[in-house]
């Protein structure tokens, strides 16, 4: 009986030490928001490098892998226009190959006012979401370099804060990793 509440006692200050794991404290909640907007501000590069027309074929493949590596493997990103009522999804290399043949001899994306609209919840799973909300702006230009299309799009990105181990000197590290979800068009406008 003494060999079963030691297992039981030793089982629950176990199970006690990983959800103490689990739980995001103020410091780690802080670091993981600071992540979670750099990358949100990589893939801005990313697309503003890829949107431009003098970016090589070869250079723009290039950070499109890097940009895949921000998102979740199923995530997408909705593109709409001010001709259109509908909003189109696409995966993420879609995304940015679309991005690529856009038929403007100059294109021109800013993000701005980048901030997170919603703080961290909790899944049952121990994953972490949250939406981080953006503003693009988005110019085509012909090849005089007059203007040909503008609009501003509100977008929100969903964020994934997980859980992770890595062995590293034969040591298993629990770390948290931040990974972007889909990016849903919330309102676009002719700003």
């Amino acid at each position: 009986m003494k060999k079963i509440i030691a297992t039981l006692v030793i089982a629950l200050c176990v199970m006690g030490s990983a959800m103490a794991q689990d739980n995001l404290d103020f410091e780690r909640r802080q670091a993981i928001d600071s992540l979670a907007l750099e990358k949100v501000r990589d893939l801005s590069k990313y697309i503003k490098i890829v949107g431009s027309k003098e970016t090589p074929f070869s250079e723009a493949n290039r950070v499109i892998d890097r940009a895949e590596e921000l998102f979740m493997s199923d995530a997408e990103i909705g593109v709409s226009s001010l001709g259109s009522y509908n909003i189109t999804y696409y995966r993420i290399r879609k995304y940015f190959e679309h991005l690529m043949r856009l038929n403007y001899d100059r294109v021109d994306i800013e993000w701005y006012n980048i901030e997170y609209v919603s703080d961290l919840q909790r899944q049952p799973d121990g994953t972490y979401i949250g939406i981080i909300t953006i503003f693009q702006s988005f110019r085509g230009y012909d090849k005089e370099g007059n203007l040909v299309y503008k609009d501003t799009t509100k977008k929100d990105i969903t964020v994934f804060v997980k859980r992770k181990e890595t062995q590293i000197g034969g040591r298993t590290i629990g770390f948290w990793d931040v990974l972007l979800g889909d990016m849903r068009v919330k309102e676009t406008t002719n700003k």
